[in-house]
């Protein structure tokens, strides 16, 4: 009930750092296991995960605190981070 919208630190850029997290893992599993089944068996299903679950999560966000999260998605990203600055910020 007393859920506060966090946006700073890491949270100023991406709104979902622990999914670029369990991707920059699956990659790196990836790279380094020497069974090439697994490493992209993971990878793939994480990223239906990611894709079945971040919307929901956002639709959930917008319902939990309206208007503030709308002017937080516009002025972060969902996954990566933008990599230069622009004017405005």
């Amino acid at each position: 009930e007393k859920h506060e919208l966090v946006t700073t630190g890491i949270y100023s850029r991406i709104r979902h750092p622990m999914y670029l997290a369990m991707f920059l893992q699956g990659i790196g599993q990836l790279l380094f296991l020497p069974n090439w089944l697994i490493g992209p068996a993971w990878l793939l299903s994480f990223g239906l995960l990611y894709l079945l679950r971040v919307g929901r999560e956002e639709r959930m966000m917008l319902d939990r605190f309206g208007a503030d999260y709308e002017a937080y998605q516009a002025t972060s990203r969902r996954l990566l981070p933008r990599l230069h600055k622009t004017s405005d910020e």
